[in-house]
């Protein structure tokens, strides 16, 4: 992290991520019943995930180790792209809500690509 960064919070990915996570818990609680321990469970778990790797990532010794969390955070991003686009198919969420969250885990992706390119190169 910068000398500007003091802390995880500190960084825009993680504050992104964390409302990431909020509008999905937000999207599912209009889900049907039968899906929260399956779908709603995933899509929650995914969510959660990206900003929790973060943060856990940045408390750990060495850029390696860092890297490695980051890496967990992204696989979470691309879990929860796909939950997304099957919560679009089976009609859980409307096409909008489903593209805002798309264009979010676009920008979160492109946040953490940038953040371990930044560690990779030190």
């Amino acid at each position: 992290m910068s000398s500007q960064v003091k802390s995880y919070r500190d960084l825009k990915v993680w504050q992104r991520s964390c409302d990431l996570a909020e509008n999905v818990y937000a999207i599912t609680r209009s889900f049907p019943k039968h899906e929260l321990y399956g779908l709603v469970s995933q899509m929650r778990r995914a969510a959660v995930s990206v900003p929790s790797n973060i943060a856990e990532g940045a408390g750990r010794q060495g850029a390696t180790e860092y890297l490695r969390f980051l890496s967990i955070a992204c696989g979470s991003l691309a879990e929860l792209r796909t939950l997304v686009e099957l919560a679009r198919r089976f009609q859980y969420v409307a096409a909008e809500k489903a593209d805002q969250l798309d264009t979010d885990i676009d920008e979160i992706s492109k946040m953490l690509y940038g953040l371990r390119r930044g560690l990779e190169t030190k």
